[in-house]
């Protein structure tokens, strides 16, 4: 069965023209988009999207930069949606992520490490219903998932 998770774009890689690139690379893998949108996060998006870290000494400055520019925010559906997007994207930190993840090839630093994604279920269940009402994801199939008779 498909799963869904959770994906943003941050500024800087909305900024650095890293937006088709990702994209590719998550369809690559059969991460098909049932919801997608090019916005500007709100203050009050990006505190509930970041509320865990609230507290933190690096949390305003979190959420000064991500609604300092736009993001693009999705939903992506395939079979362990949420493990497979993990081990796309890499560790948060790019001196940890393995090269050829999207960190590990595009991160500037750990403040700009260029996605955000989902790292459970429980987390997905959370931060997609921020920025997605129900009647805006998109239940569809591939072509490559349709059985031929």
């Amino acid at each position: 069965m498909a799963e869904r998770t959770f994906v943003m774009i941050k500024p800087d890689g909305v900024q650095r023209g890293l937006i088709g690139e990702i994209i590719k690379r998550l369809e690559r893998v059969g991460l098909k988009p049932v919801a997608m949108k090019f916005i500007r996060m709100s203050r009050e998006q990006a505190e509930k999207l970041y509320a865990v870290h609230k507290g933190k000494p690096f949390y305003e400055s979190l959420i000064e930069y991500v609604t300092s520019g736009p993001v693009v925010v999705s939903v992506r559906e395939g079979p362990k949606a949420i493990e497979i997007v993990r081990k796309i994207i890499g560790a948060t930190d790019p001196a940890k992520a393995a090269p050829g993840t999207i960190r590990g090839d595009f991160a500037l630093d750990i403040s700009h490490n260029v996605i955000h994604a989902s790292d459970s279920k429980e987390s997905f269940e959370y931060e997609h219903k921020i920025f997605f009402s129900e009647d805006e994801i998109v239940k569809r199939e591939r072509i490559d998932e349709k059985r031929l008779i």
